[in-house]
């Protein structure tokens, strides 16, 4: 039977293992698990992954979630991945490791802080909370000097890489998140770091086209989120 992956596109997550799978040639069925729906709290979803979160893989009888616990899984359990992804060199596999370790504790929380509380205040009416906000920008933008600084320092990819690993992937769509900002503030905080913003460039290329069709749904919520917030920024005007 194929692999199947239970994912949201809106989930960054999600989409690296998809876009990973697609650009691999990997055999598999992608069900969508509604987050806008609360899907990921159904019966039938908690069999697969009792977090209730996107992705999740079912390969025969083994289930497995958590996105970079999958990627490594679908490189080794799959002979047809590129060696680059995951190398069978262990201190580059380590390297990649300490990576995507990295990743959740610093870039994650920073994207996904900013995002989802700019949005919140701007889109949905919620309270806006400014030292949130400020808070989860402060890590961000420490992530991306980390990432200019430190982990893009010997190549042009991750960790010295001179081809994208499986940290590129995952942090890449992680970074794209950003695209549900305002182009201001989508500018203002991206274009200081001329490294990450060629990386991203680089990784987008090196999975084409998979990269684009995957990110279809966050480029359309990107034009329907600025369109609202332009029209909400035009009535403050009037006011």
């Amino acid at each position: 039977m194929a692999l199947k992956v239970y994912a949201d596109r809106m989930s960054q997550p999600s989409r690296a293992v998809l876009i990973f799978c697609k650009v691999n040639g990997i055999d598999f069925e992608e069900i969508l698990v509604d987050i806008s729906k609360n899907q990921q709290f159904s019966p039938e979803y908690k069999a697969i992954n009792p977090m209730h979160q996107v992705p999740a893989i079912v390969d025969g009888r083994f289930k497995l979630f958590e996105s970079h616990a999958i990627l490594i899984y679908i490189c080794c359990a799959f002979p047809g991945v590129a060696s680059h992804w995951y190398p069978s060199d262990l201190i580059k596999r380590a390297k990649i490791h300490s990576v995507l370790d990295w990743h959740h504790l610093n870039l994650r929380r920073g994207s996904a802080g900013i995002v989802a509380n700019i949005l919140m205040a701007n889109i949905d009416g919620h309270r806006s909370y400014p030292q949130v906000v400020n808070q989860a920008e402060g890590i961000l933008l420490k992530s991306l000097s980390k990432l200019e600084n430190f982990w893009l320092k010997d190549g042009r990819f991750l960790v010295g890489g001179s081809q994208p690993s499986i940290a590129d992937i995952s942090l890449v769509c992680e970074i794209m998140e950003l695209e549900l900002l305002s182009e201001k503030d989508h500018d203002r905080i991206l274009s200081p770091f001329k490294k990450v913003v060629q990386w991203i460039e680089d990784t987008k290329i090196a999975t084409s086209p998979h990269f684009d069709e995957v990110h279809g749904i966050l480029f359309k919520a990107q034009k329907r989120f600025r369109e609202r917030m332009k029209t909400q920024s035009n009535l403050k005007a009037k006011l």
